[in-house]
C-alpha cells in the first residue's frame, strides 16, 4: 500500500449562513415509502458502475508507491451497511442516565466483563533520527536538478464517450449493473513513463484501443471523433431512432436566407409551476463504465456521467420549466428580455438577456479578489450581434493577435528584473483578460471560479513545450455567489455525444439545431427549450438562461438520482481525554453548537449524533421519549460495535431538547478524567458504522497523538532536526489505516473533517489522510489553550461558527470536460477519483478549491477557441438534487508571443505549488525546490530565446511574468518548502495541505503576504461597503527596508496578521488606535484592537475587519513591538531579504540569470 500522503490523483482543498435552494422553486423530492435511512439493506448512493467486476472488498487498493487507479470503483456495495461486522453476543455496558446535575466523576463500568474502562498506559518509544539532505543552493558537482517536463506523455482523461441508461426493470441499489457486462470490460493499458510525473498516473483508454460503442454509433473516440482502426459491432439490435453509421454527416450551416418559419404561438398566461418530480426510478443506475450498450427502447444517455443518466434533449415528457435569475436571497421577478430578432434568423453566438438585478454593486472584496473579477459581469448585459455574423467556427484564426496588431501590449513589455526593483504594483494583481471578442468576454466565466494558467491556449503540444509553462485549471466550483441563476426544468439540454451541458459558447445553426463547443456534434433543440422562461416568449432558444450564463445551476429531475436525496446528517466525534480537557476546547465547542444549532443547514429530516472517546468509546442515546441523554460505553476497542444503532443518530427537530441537555453537560462530565490515552481509530470505525447507511458529515476533534488500538501512531519528529538545512523526513503517512478508512467513507458518502488542537506532534501527515481522501477539510490550531492562547481560541470560535453554518452539498461528484484535442491527466485537491475523470466528493463546501493539469493531445490548428466545463452534481441540505455548471472559453493561438502575453502568473504559481507538494512526498523536498527553481529558469530562458526580437543584457521577462521569480522565491521560503528555519513537522504538513485545497484567492496571501502602512491611513481612494469606509493603503514590498521605526505596519499573511509597532511610532496612533499613551505601554500579547471613537481607530479596524471578511477562515491578529518574540515570525515573511539559509530576492535573480545565460 502506498504511503504517499499527497497523492494528487486522490486528494491533497465567506459569506453569511447559506440555505441551499431557492424559495421560489421548492422541489418536493420526498422519500419513497419504505425507503428508510436506517435500514440495513439500504445501499449507499453510488453513481458509477465498474468497468469490470471487482471483488466487493473494502480493502481493494492498488499497492506500490505509484498507484494506478483500478479499472472500477473499489466500492461495489454489498447488502451489509458496513465493512466492520458487529460481534455477536457482545456484552454491552450502559451508564446511568446523565442527569441535569453533572456527575462528579467520569462514568465507569461496574462490570468485570469486556467493558472495563481503564487500560494501562503504554510507553511511547523514542522517535527515530531524521535523515538530512541538501538545500536548494546550486552545486556544480551535482547532477542536473529535476524539473517538471510539461511535455511528458501523461495518462489522459478524456471526455467520456456516449453513455446510456440501463434497461428498464427493477434493479436493487446494491447490485452492480456492470457485472453482466464483464465480457465488455477493457483491461487497463500500461502506464506511460513520465520523467517527472508529480502524481501517480491514472489508467486511461488509449487512442488506438478498440472500445465497445454505443448502439448504432460509428467507431468514435472518447471525444466523439473518428479513430483509426475498427470497432467491435454493436452489442444490441439497432434501434430505428438512433444515429446510423451509414447516415450522411451533417452539412455546413445554411448560408442562404433563412426559410420562413411558422412558430407555435406562445402559451398564454404565466407558465405553470414546476411540479414535484416523479419518484426515483429503480433502473437509474450509474457505473464506472466508460462505454456501454444501448437498449433499443432507451434514449442516448451517458452512464457513469457525473449527472447520472438524465433526460436527453428532445426525449421524455415535455414539462413546463421555470427560471430563477438569482438564487435564494437575491431572487427577483423576471423582466422581459431584449427585443428579439426576426424569428427565422439565428446568429451563431447568442445575445445576452436583460439582467433582472441591474448592475452589480461595488464588490466588498479584497482588491486581490476584486481585481480578479474586473473583466467579468455576474449577469451579462444585453448586446446585439450583427445578423449573419460569424459563428464559433468562423472566428479569426488567432483571437489573441487582436491585441498585438496595434503595437506591443502591456503584458509583453520587456522588463529587466535586475534593474527594476520596485516591481510590486501598488494594488493587487488582477487575472489577465482573455483576448476574446467583447461579446464572448462579457459572458465568460468569472476568474473567481475558473482560472487557467494560460489564457491563450497553444495550438500544439510542441508549442506548449517550447513555452515551458504549465497548462492547468484552478477551480472554486462551490463558491458562495451573490447571484446564481437557477433553472428548473424536466429536460436538461446536453450534447448526445460528450454529454456537455448547453452553454453560452455553443453555436445555433438554426432554430432547431445547435453544435456542441466541445465535440462539435450537431444536436437537436428540444421542444421545451424553445420557450424562454425569462421573457416568456417562444421560438428563441438562444435567449434561454442556459445560453446566457457561463455559471448556472439546475434543479435536477428524478433521472439524476438513484435514491431519495439523503438528509443532512452531522456526527460529532470528540476527544475527551485528560489532554483534551486541559486544552479546554470542549466548552467552546459545546457553546458554539448551542448558539448555532438552529442555523445548521438542513430541513425537517436533519439528524445529529455524538461520540466521545478516550481509551474507550462512548455513545449517546438521544431517542425521543427519554427524559435525559443516556451514555453507553464500549471498551472493546479492538472489535468496535454500535450498542443501539437506531437511537444514536436522531432527528434534530424531534430531539432538540435532549441534544441541548447533552451539550450543556458534556464539559463537566469529563472535567476530572485522568484518562491519557486516545483510541481515535476505534472511534472513527464506530462513526463510520453509524453513518454508513445514510452518508453525511463526520466532524472529528483531536488533541493528541492516537496511541491506543487500531490506528495508533508513534512520534516520528526529531525536534533537533526542525531547523535542518538538509532533507526533511516523514512527510508521508506512517500507516495506511486512515487512508483505507477514508476510502471506505468515500464509498459510503461520508466526509471527515478534522480539527486538530495540539501543541505537541500529532503526525498530521498520517491523520490528514482521513480528510484528504474523503473530501473533508483539516483545521489546525497548534498552540490552542483556553487560557494561554486567547487568539487561537478566538480563531477556533470564528472558524467553528462558519463551519457549522456554511452551505454544504452531500453525495456530490464532479467532472471536468474540455474541447476535443485537450486532456486532463492530474488532479489536485481533497477527493477520491472514482473513475478516470470523475471526482467523488461525499461533501462539498464553498471553501474548497481544486486544480487540474492538462496536455494537448491533438493539434488545434482548425480550432479558434476551446472551452472547459466543470459540472458539480450534489444534494443540497434541503434535499434537492442540483447541478452547478461552469463554462470557460479561451482563444487558441499559434504564436509563442501570444502564449506569454496570456500567462496568468498567480495561477501558474498556484499550480506549481500543488505540483511541488506532490513532489515533496513522492520524491523529496529538495527535488520539489529544485523543480520550482527550474520552472522559473526554463520559462524565462524560453522567453529570451524564442520571444524576444532584440536581445538585451540582463534578466529579461515579459511584464505579465515579472513577478514569477518573486513568487517562486516566496514558495521556497514558505513554511511548506523552507529549509534551514525551525519548522515543526505538523506545521509544514498543514501548510502543504492548505496549498493543495485552498482556492487560489485564499492561497496567494499565504504564498506572498501583503504589507501595509497603517499610521497614515486616509479616506483617499477608499471603498464604501455597507455604509462603511474601507481605506485602501498601498501594498509595500516585503523587505525590512520598508519598515520604519516611526510607523505602524500591518502584514496580512493569509492565516495570520501582524501589526508591528515601531519604537518611535506616532503617539497619536498609539492613543487613538491602541488606547495607550506611549510605546512602552503597548501590551506584549495584544490580539484585539480596542474600540475607540476616533477616525484613526475606525479606519484601522475597518481595514482589518474587511480583510478578514474576504476569506472563510479567521486570521488571528498579533500586535508586536520591536523587541517582541513574534518579530522573528514577521521577519520570516520578508521574502525579499536574505536569511542565513536563503538568498535575497536580488541574489536569487542573479542565480537565475547565471543559469539562463550559461
Amino acid at each position: 500500500m502506498s504511503t504517499a500522503g499527497f497523492n494528487s490523483q486522490n486528494g491533497a482543498g465567506t459569506g453569511q449562513p447559506y440555505s441551499n435552494g431557492p424559495s421560489q422553486n421548492p422541489v418536493g423530492l420526498q422519500q419513497l415509502p419504505g425507503a428508510g435511512y436506517g435500514s440495513g439493506h439500504q445501499s449507499p448512493f453510488n453513481l458509477m458502475q465498474a468497468k469490470a467486476p471487482s471483488p466487493s472488498v473494502p480493502g481493494h487498493y492498488s499497492p506500490g508507491p505509484f498507484q494506478p487507479l483500478p479499472p472500477g470503483s473499489p466500492y461495489h456495495l454489498s447488502p451489509s451497511p458496513t465493512a466492520y461486522p458487529a460481534p455477536q453476543g457482545q456484552p454491552l455496558l450502559t451508564a446511568p442516565l446523565i442527569g441535569r446535575p453533572p456527575s462528579q466523576t467520569p462514568p465507569h463500568s461496574a462490570s468485570s466483563s469486556p467493558g472495563l474502562r481503564l487500560i494501562p498506559a503504554q510507553p511511547t518509544p523514542p522517535p527515530p533520527p531524521a535523515v538530512s539532505s541538501s538545500s536548494y543552493h546550486q552545486n556544480p558537482l551535482q547532477t542536473a536538478a529535476p524539473a517538471w517536463h510539461y511535455n511528458t506523455s501523461q495518462p489522459t482523461m478524456r471526455s467520456p464517450a456516449p453513455m446510456i441508461l440501463p434497461p428498464h426493470g427493477p434493479v436493487a441499489n446494491n447490485v452492480n449493473p456492470a457485472a453482466s457486462l464483464a465480457g465488455q470490460s477493457l483491461p487497463p493499458p500500461p502506464l506511460s513513463s513520465a520523467a517527472y510525473n508529480t502524481s501517480p498516473p491514472s489508467p486511461h483508454l488509449s487512442q488506438t484501443q478498440s472500445q465497445p460503442q454505443g448502439l448504432g454509433m460509428p467507431p468514435t473516440s472518447l471525444h466523439g471523433y473518428g479513430q483509426p482502426g475498427s470497432a467491435p459491432p454493436p452489442m444490441n439490435p439497432m434501434a430505428p431512432h438512433t444515429y446510423q453509421p451509414i447516415r450522411p454527416a451533417y452539412g455546413p450551416p445554411p448560408t442562404g436566407p433563412p426559410p420562413p418559419m411558422r412558430p407555435t404561438p406562445p402559451p398564454t398566461g404565466p407558465p405553470a409551476a414546476s411540479g414535484t418530480p416523479p419518484p426515483t426510478k429503480a433502473d437509474a443506475q450509474c457505473g464506472d463504465s466508460v462505454n456501454s450498450t444501448v437498449s433499443p427502447t432507451e434514449p442516448d444517455c451517458q452512464e457513469g456521467d457525473i449527472e447520472c443518466p438524465g433526460a436527453v434533449a428532445g426525449n421524455g415528457p415535455q414539462a413546463t420549466n421555470s427560471y430563477n435569475h438569482v438564487d435564494s436571497k437575491m431572487a427577483g421577478l423576471a423582466q422581459p428580455g431584449p427585443p428579439g430578432r426576426h424569428l427565422g434568423h439565428y446568429p451563431s453566438l447568442p445575445p445576452g438577456y436583460q439582467n433582472t438585478s441591474g448592475p452589480p454593486a461595488p464588490s466588498p472584496m479584497h482588491p486581490a479578489m476584486q481585481a480578479a473579477t474586473q473583466p467579468y459581469t455576474q449577469a451579462p448585459q444585453a448586446y446585439q450581434q450583427m445578423s449573419g455574423g460569424p459563428g464559433m467556427a468562423q472566428l479569426s484564426p488567432s483571437l489573441a493577435s487582436m491585441s498585438l496588431q496595434s503595437g506591443t501590449p502591456e503584458a509583453l513589455r520587456v522588463v529587466n528584473l535586475l534593474q527594476e526593483r520596485n516591481l510590486l504594483p501598488p494594488t493587487p494583481i488582477s487575472a489577465p483578460t482573455p483576448c476574446l471578442t467583447q461579446d464572448l468576454q462579457r459572458i465568460n466565466c468569472s476568474p473567481e471560479v475558473y482560472r487557467c494558467t494560460l489564457t491563450s491556449i497553444p495550438q500544439t503540444q510542441s508549442l506548449l513545450n517550447k513555452a515551458k509553462l504549465p497548462l492547468g485549471l484552478l477551480l472554486h466550483p462551490f463558491k458562495d455567489l451573490s447571484q446564481l441563476p437557477v433553472v428548473t426544468s424536466s429536460t436538461i439540454v446536453r450534447c448526445r455525444s460528450c454529454r456537455t451541458y448547453i452553454n453560452p459558447f455553443v453555436s445555433f445553426l438554426d432554430q432547431r439545431r445547435w453544435k456542441c463547443n466541445l465535440c462539435y456534434r450537431v444536436n437537436d433543440v428540444p421542444e421545451e427549450f424553445m420557450y424562454n422562461p425569462v421573457s416568456r416568449s417562444y421560438g428563441e432558444p438562444h435567449k434561454r438562461p442556459e445560453v446566457q450564463n457561463a455559471t448556472i445551476e439546475f434543479i435536477a429531475p428524478s433521472e439524476y438520482m438513484l435514491r431519495p436525496p439523503q438528509p443532512a446528517v452531522y456526527l460529532f466525534v470528540l476527544d475527551v481525554s485528560h489532554n483534551a480537557v486541559e486544552k479546554g476546547y470542549l466548552n467552546v465547542f459545546c457553546q458554539s453548537l448551542l448558539d448555532n444549532i438552529n442555523a445548521l443547514p438542513g430541513d425537517s429530516r436533519t439528524k445529529v449524533g455524538f461520540i466521545t472517546f478516550d481509551s474507550t468509546v462512548h455513545f449517546y442515546n438521544l431517542q425521543e421519549g427519554l427524559s435525559q441523554p443516556q451514555m453507553l460505553i464500549v471498551s472493546d476497542i479492538e472489535d468496535i460495535f454500535l450498542p443501539t444503532p437506531d437511537s444514536l443518530l436522531v432527528n434534530l427537530n424531534e430531539c432538540k431538547e435532549l441534544v441541548q441537555d447533552l451539550l450543556k453537560s458534556l464539559p463537566s462530565l469529563f472535567q476530572k478524567t485522568m484518562e491519557t490515552q486516545s483510541a481515535l481509530g476505534a472511534a472513527l470505525q464506530a462513526a463510520f458504522k453509524l453513518l454508513s447507511p445514510t452518508g453525511g458529515r463526520m466532524s472529528v476533534f483531536q488533541t493528541q497523538l492516537p496511541n491506543l488500538g487500531v490506528g495508533a501512531l508513534q512520534s516520528r519528529e526529531d525536534p533537533n532536526q526542525r531547523a535542518s538545512a538538509k532533507e526533511i523526513q516523514h512527510l508521508s503517512p506512517a500507516t495506511d489505516f486512515y487512508k483505507k478508512l477514508a476510502l471506505d467513507c468515500s464509498g459510503q458518502q461520508v466526509a471527515v473533517d478534522l480539527f486538530l488542537l495540539s501543541s505537541q506532534y500529532c503526525d498530521l501527515a498520517s491523520l490528514g489522510c482521513i480528510s484528504r481522501y474523503s473530501a473533508g477539510n483539516v483545521y489546525y490550531y497548534p498552540s490552542y489553550h483556553h487560557q494561554h492562547s486567547p487568539a487561537q481560541v478566538e480563531c477556533f470560535q470564528k472558524d467553528l461558527k462558519r463551519y457549522l453554518t456554511r452551505k454544504i452539498g452531500f453525495e456530490a461528484v464532479m467532472r471536468i470536460r474540455c474541447t476535443k484535442g485537450l486532456s486532463i491527466h492530474t488532479f489536485h485537491g481533497n477527493f477520491f477519483v472514482r473513475s478516470t475523470d470523475l471526482l467523488s466528493l461525499p461533501n462539498v463546501n464553498p471553501d474548497a478549491g481544486f486544480a487540474v493539469q492538462m496536455s494537448i493531445d491533438e493539434n488545434l490548428v482548425d480550432t479558434q477557441v476551446v472551452s472547459f466545463q466543470a459540472a458539480l452534481l450534489y444534494t443540497s441540505s434541503k434535499g434537492e438534487r442540483r447541478i452547478r455548471v461552469h463554462t470557460l472559453c479561451l482563444p487558441v493561438v499559434n504564436s509563442l508571443t501570444d502564449i506569454f502575453a496570456g500567462a496568468d502568473v498567480q495561477a501558474i504559481s498556484g499550480l506549481l505549488a500543488c505540483m511541488a507538494v506532490d513532489r515533496s512526498v513522492t520524491a523529496s523536498l529538495g527535488d520539489a525546490r529544485d523543480a520550482m527553481i527550474n520552472a522559473a529558469i526554463d520559462s524565462l530562458a524560453s522567453y529570451r530565446q524564442f520571444a524576444l526580437t532584440i536581445q538585451q543584457p540582463g534578466l529579461l521577462a515579459p511584464a505579465c511574468l515579472r513577478l514569477f521569480p518573486l513568487y517562486i522565491l516566496a514558495l521556497l521560503k514558505q513554511k511548506a518548502f523552507r529549509l534551514g528555519t525551525s519548522t515543526r513537522l505538523d506545521d509544514r504538513v498543514f501548510a502543504m495541505c492548505q496549498l493543495k485545497y485552498q482556492p487560489l484567492a485564499y492561497a496567494m496571501p499565504m504564498i506572498h503576504p501583503s504589507l501595509y502602512r497603517l499610521d497614515d491611513l486616509t479616506d483617499e481612494g477608499a471603498l464604501n461597503v455597507n455604509e462603511r469606509t474601507i481605506p485602501q493603503p498601498r501594498v509595500l514590498q516585503l523587505s525590512v527596508e520598508k519598515l520604519s521605526r516611526d510607523g505602524a505596519f500591518l502584514m496580512d499573511a493569509g492565516t495570520v496578521m501582524y501589526l508591528w509597532i515601531g519604537r518611535n511610532c506616532n503617539p497619536i496612533f498609539l492613543t487613538q488606535v491602541l488606547g495607550v499613551p506611549s510605546y512602552a505601554d503597548v501590551l506584549d500579547n495584544l490580539y484585539v484592537l480596542p474600540e475607540i471613537d476616533s477616525a484613526e481607530s475606525q479606519r484601522t479596524r475597518a481595514l482589518i475587519g474587511w480583510l478578514r471578511d474576504q476569506r472563510p477562515f479567521y486570521p488571528s491578529l498579533h500586535v508586536i513591538k520591536d523587541e517582541s518574540q513574534l518579530k522573528a515570525s514577521l521577519l520570516q515573511h520578508m521574502i525579499e531579504d536574505r536569511t542565513d539559509s536563503a538568498l535575497s530576492y536580488y541574489e536569487f535573480l542573479l542565480h537565475l540569470q547565471q543559469k539562463i545565460t550559461k
